[in-house]
């Protein structure tokens, strides 16, 4: 497990006060680079070392309740399954212990003509940490 802390800013938020639905996918996405970061990853390096970035292939969202400006949430990560080429990882949005949004997010590594690659060891070992 892996947890991220957000601040929700008077920019995330739409018209109504409560944080617009694209903003949570911005949410997870920080979440998961802060994740390889702290298992000493980074997007850079990863294409400077293995010619690969993680693209999203898919992502299943549900909004389950509002988030308002200047809550205090937490991005939380969880592993869920990894095969050669993809990547599974389940992640809440949450406001104490209330869940306001999850998703099943599906990474894949692509190469630098844009194909699938298979993801390193590297990768899928710090993924994997998760799961312990």
């Amino acid at each position: 497990m892996h947890e991220h802390f957000i601040r929700v800013y008077y920019e995330d938020t739409d018209s109504v006060g409560i944080v617009y639905y694209a903003n949570y996918f911005k949410f997870i996405e920080r979440a998961r680079t802060e994740l390889l970061r702290e298992c000493g990853i980074n997007h850079q390096k990863l294409y400077s070392d293995f010619g690969l970035k993680i693209a999203v292939w898919k992502v299943e969202a549900h909004y389950i309740h509002p988030a308002m400006v200047d809550d205090q949430l937490s991005v939380v990560t969880y592993y869920d399954d990894c095969t050669g080429a993809k990547i599974k990882l389940q992640q809440f949005v949450r406001r104490s212990n209330k869940v306001l949004f999850e998703s099943l997010v599906t990474l894949v590594c692509i190469d630098r003509r844009f194909r699938p690659a298979r993801i390193p060891l590297v990768l899928r070992n710090a993924v994997k940490q998760l799961a312990e």
